[in-house]
Order: structure tokens, then sequence, then C-alpha cells
């Protein structure tokens, strides 16, 4: 789960980290009030997108020559003006692909008088099986580049948990960054105060960039990017209080009410499998006769025949589906639960595109029999590789 910039700082704050004021709106009309709540004289305004990117975006409706997601502002009145630019508008950044996403939110804060940007994140290390500070001299909104062209710029520091962030974790985050004087001196209490949060929030990713260090000498979170881990949310009800869903995929959102592990993708071969692996091979095998999957859908392997007939309406409710593929393998999931679930489905919503259904496994000549003597135009397939072909040919038509 993600949440917005300023609900990311404001967590972090209430750790002890040091972020600038900031006031949230939803509306421009609150922009002026917002603005005169923070000391000035410069200010930011910034687009609260789930979306990296936003500074080198651009608005759809304010055409190529318009200003990007994040703005500075000289005065008050100018800041109500990019308010009212930017509010109910859709900004397109790297991250968003070519649709973008409608800004419904602004965050309003006090400027900073920058002298170096940095950057760093907390994530899972799976190499190493802990938490681990990803740093780098190059913060920014070029970090990928960097990444990229200069990987011997980025820093890794694994954290061990039985001690947490130690002094000498903190020297070479100190090191790693090129920190001294006062922001050497910040960096004893934030790293710590960083790693504290992520660990007791159960975040999947935490991003600053940029970290400032301010011409006074001290460090500032500017940016703050924060992820959960989903598995982990019902010890969070505070957290699950952030949940934005306007900015999440409606058929995600809806997949997340059945427990289904489903990720809308951009192609058009809708897929239902159980397994994440098995998953995985059949979008594989898709795009290996010429076709995209248009979603990752795992109903796991207890589903029922409710959970199945919800997951093929979600897959169904996708315009960009032109066919799809039904993979399944019975361990503990039966086939013939399969078989009636998409039956069910099939019978309440219809079937406007081709539809191909493997089954191999538990219970899978009881299945078959079901899905034959429905009356309904669904293709069975031998295997895997017979299913890829068969979806594929019918949407060639």
């Amino acid at each position: 789960m993600n949440i917005h910039e300023y609900q990311a700082k404001a967590l972090l704050k209430g750790y002890g980290a040091p972020v600038a004021q900031g006031v949230a709106i939803l509306s421009a009309d609150e922009a002026e009030a917002a603005a005169k709540q923070l000391p000035g004289p410069l200010y930011v305004v910034k687009s609260q997108i789930h979306a990296g990117g936003r500074g080198k975006g651009k608005f759809k409706e304010l055409g190529p020559d318009a200003k990007g997601g994040v703005r500075l502002a000289k005065s008050i009145e100018e800041a109500v003006s990019h308010a009212k630019d930017m509010l109910g508008n859709t900004l397109v950044t790297a991250q968003t692909g070519e649709a973008g996403k409608q800004v419904n939110r602004l965050y309003i804060e006090d400027g900073a008088d920058i002298a170096r940007e940095l950057y760093c994140s907390l994530l899972v290390d799976r190499s190493v099986g802990r938490v681990a500070f990803v740093v780098s001299t190059e913060g920014g909104m070029d970090i990928e580049a960097v990444a990229h062209d200069t990987p011997e710029k980025i820093h890794t520091i694994a954290i061990d948990p039985e001690t947490g962030v130690t002094a000498d974790d903190v020297a070479k985050i100190v090191s790693a960054l090129e920190l001294d004087g006062a922001a050497a001196e910040d960096a004893k209490s934030l790293f710590p105060i960083l790693y504290k949060a992520f660990s007791e929030k159960d975040m999947s990713l935490l991003e600053i960039n940029p970290l400032i260090v301010m011409t006074d000498g001290h460090l500032r979170v500017l940016d703050a990017k924060v992820s959960f881990d989903g598995n982990a949310l019902f010890r969070h009800d505070d957290v699950k209080a952030l949940r934005d869903e306007t900015e999440e995929d409606a058929k995600e959102i809806e997949a997340s009410k059945w427990d289904l592990a489903y990720v809308a993708l951009d192609g058009n071969i809708g897929c239902m499998v159980n397994g994440a692996g098995l998953a995985m091979a059949t979008m594989d095998i898709i795009k290996l006769y010429g076709k995209e999957p248009a979603n990752f859908c795992d109903v796991g392997g207890g589903a029922g025949k409710e959970k199945v007939a919800a997951a093929f309406k979600i897959i169904t409710a996708d315009p960009k589906v032109e066919g799809i593929l039904v993979n399944i393998f019975g361990g503990i999931m039966k086939c013939d639960v399969i078989a009636e679930g998409v039956v069910a489905a099939v019978q309440e919503v219809g079937l406007k595109v081709p539809l191909v259904v493997r089954l191999e496994g538990t219970n899978v000549e009881l299945g078959k029999k079901i899905l034959n003597e429905s009356g309904l135009a669904i293709t069975a397939a031998d295997d895997l590789d017979d299913a890829a072909k068969k979806i594929v040919a019918a949407i060639n038509g």
C-alpha cells in the first residue's frame, strides 16, 4: 500500500525526522489560507499522486510548455495561481504512463535553502535478508540515470536486525554521503529514526529523494515516498486509515476485498491462474506467442466457487481484455470448483470475448464435464502451450 508524500512526512515527523512545515489541500480555495500558515517567503506547491517524477511531469490540459507537478512560488499569490493550475488536471510522468493521474490533492510546503541534494532509501535487501540503506551523493530527479550510468555512486549498507543502526553503520552512511559538521551530527539521530519507522510500520520502501543539506549545514527530509507491506496492514489501523483509493486501480481494490493477488497490466489477454509461479509462466508464454497479459491474477490454492467467480468478473470488467485464459493446476484447488466458478460468472456477466480454459489435477475430468455441459462458448485446452496458442489464435481471428 502506498501513501502520499504529505502523509509520509507526517509519519516521519512523528518519529522525530526533520521535515518542513506544510499543509495539504483539496481545493484551490484553500491555497491562500494554507500558504499563510507557512513562514515563507518561498513556497513549494506539490502535486500529490502515487507516482514519481512529478517535477518533470507535464499536465495534459496545460500544454507542453507548462510547468511540472512540483512548482516554486515566491509569493502567496503565485502559490494560489499554481494551485488553480494543477488541481483537477492530469499529470503525466515517467511512472504514470500516457494516461497520467488526476491531481486531487496538493501539498503546499515551506521552501528550503538547499546546499546539496542527496539520495537515501530503505528497503529489504533480499540478497542478504536484511533491511538496507541505499544512499548516494547524487540525489534529485535524475537518480535513475545515476543508478544506470554510474552505479559506483550508489552505496548499500545492510543493517543487522539484532543491533539496529549502530554508530558504525551511521559512520558508513555519513562517509558514503560525504557529510560533515552539523549534517554529520544530524545523521546520528536521523538514520536510526528512519530505520525505526521502517521496521515498526512494516514498510517495504522508504525513499527520501532528495535528502538535503541546507545552507545552514543541517539535514532535512525534502521528499518522502513510503510503501507498506500489505500483508502486515492488519497490525496498523493507523496506516490503513491513510489509504487513498482514488489513487488505486478499481479492479485491484475489488480484488483486495476477495483476497485475490491481482495486478492490472497493459496487455489484452486476461489471466486467471492459481499459484504465483504458474501465473508468471502463463504470462511468459502469452508473450512468447506475441500477445501481452492484461493482468496478473492468482486466485490461490484454496479458492471457492464465489472467489473464482469474483476473479472472473474483475477480469472481464477490464475494457482492454480481448480474450481470457484460465490456467488451473488442481492440487488443493479442485478443478470442478474452478469450473463451477467460471460457469457461474459467465452466466451472470455474459461472455463477450474468447475464453480458453486449461484444467489439470484433482477432479479434472469432472471439471471438464461441467464446462462441456454448460452450453457456453468455452474452448478447452490440453496443456499450457495449447492454451496459449488457442487464446492468441482466437484473438487474431
